[in-house]
């Protein structure tokens, strides 16, 4: 009896990250193209993960400033702002193949098909988005930055459903989104607005970064789902912030006193970037996008936390119920999207 020929077999739908075959997400269990070896993380364990990974990036908010600080990184010269940011995305990467490097006793280099998206993941996630960051942060109170970075997930979650068709854009993710973004608003206005006055040069600048992060997360998890997501992090990181540093040092951009605490705050945000998109691109590899980035709305409270902690804002005492009812708000519309 001769075997059937594979083409004629009943065909398998296509993983929605890359974008051919019908747009039904697969469950945790039934992520594609996963290592020999290696498990798909659990609900749990995914939550987890996340959680830990918004408050290193919601710790980023208070810590930049202090850099700036230490470093005599002036508000008004982006051209030290972008340096500043090469110099910590460079050694972030560095920290990313350093440790895969240990973990597998080999250095992840790339291959001639990882360049092309190397280029793409370090111009969006690395150059453009941090450029507009450093620049837009330098210029907004940290509350505020955080408070606008909120709205990350909810940008996010309509890049992946309605630019890059990689999901579908149901009721439950909008829900989730509107409780999410109720969450942001409630400590983000007040009778007066925002945290302090907007502008495009602070918190507008901010914004185009969300933009910009947004569309890397949809294009880590396209290449992820097939490759090595730690290996293009890092590369990523290391492309990005030395192009960084080039136009940083090209617009005349330099770093005054180095000190020990300064030295200390800048490896500090260097192992935060590498833990957390490290982390955070492998959850990619194995869930859709909707699914992890409703975990961002947690990062404007974490950034709200250590930039009173840290740098001395204060939050009005009749903004603290507010505080609390996001946090209810956000954990709310992350169970909606995420409990099925």
């Amino acid at each position: 009896m001769g075997r059937r020929r594979s083409g004629n077999g009943p065909t398998r739908e296509a993983d929605p990250a890359q974008g051919v075959g019908p747009t039904r997400e697969a469950g945790p269990a039934q992520r594609t193209s996963a290592p020999a070896g290696s498990r798909a993380p659990g609900m749990v364990l995914t939550a987890a993960l996340a959680i830990v990974c918004c408050a290193l990036w919601g710790s980023a908010f208070a810590f930049v400033k202090l850099g700036y600080q230490l470093f005599e990184v002036a508000a008004d010269a982006p051209a030290q702002q972008v340096l500043f940011a090469g110099m910590r995305f460079t050694l972030a990467g560095v920290y990313v193949l350093l440790g895969t490097a240990i973990a597998r006793r080999r250095l992840p280099l790339p291959s001639r098909r990882d360049l092309v998206p190397i280029a793409l993941v370090a111009l969006l996630q690395t150059t453009l988005q941090y450029a507009f960051f450093y620049i837009g942060l330098a210029n907004a109170s940290g509350t505020n930055s955080a408070l606008v970075q909120g709205t990350s997930a909810f940008v996010q979650i309509v890049l992946a459903t309605l630019v890059f068709r990689q999901e579908r854009l149901t009721g439950r993710k909008l829900v989730g989104c509107l409780l999410g973004l109720g969450g942001v608003a409630l400590v983000t206005l007040r009778a007066g607005g925002m945290i302090g006055a907007w502008s495009m040069q602070g918190e507008g600048l901010v914004l185009m970064s969300v933009i910009a992060g947004g569309c890397a997360a949809c294009l880590m998890r396209r290449f992820g789902v097939s490759g090595d997501p730690f290996m293009l992090t890092g590369w990523q990181f290391v492309a990005g912030g030395v192009a960084l540093m080039g136009i940083g040092a090209l617009l005349g951009g330099r770093i005054g006193t180095c000190s020990v605490p300064a030295v200390g705050v800048l490896a500090y945000l260097g192992a935060l970037s590498a833990i957390a998109f490290s982390v955070w691109s492998w959850l990619l590899k194995y869930n859709p996008v909707s699914r992890v980035a409703m975990f961002r709305f947690f990062i404007p409270l974490c950034g709200v936390l250590f930039s009173v902690a840290f740098l001395g804002e204060v939050v009005p005492s009749e903004q603290l119920p507010a505080l609390v009812g996001a946090l209810a708000l956000i954990a709310v519309g992350t169970v909606v999207v995420n409990v099925e």
